[in-house]
């Protein structure tokens, strides 16, 4: 069950990774965030890059910049 989970969301990732670069016209670089993306990503064929914490530090910077000017 948990193979069959985790396959699928990798193969989802792939197809739809492919539609936009078809789409695009153009590859991409695709990044993978959260606490399972290494394990997602060593599944894909289109996942170039894995940041456990991008998402987190983006919310930490946009949060800075909206603190920083109350």
């Amino acid at each position: 069950m948990q193979s069959g989970i985790m396959l699928g969301y990798a193969g989802a990732i792939d197809a739809l990774v492919e539609r936009i670069h078809r789409e695009l016209g153009c590859e991409t670089t695709v990044v993978a965030t959260g606490g399972l993306a290494e394990r997602i990503a060593a599944e894909t064929r289109t996942i170039q890059h894995v940041d456990p914490w991008l998402t987190l530090e983006g919310l930490r910077i946009i949060w800075e910049r909206v603190a920083g000017g109350s």
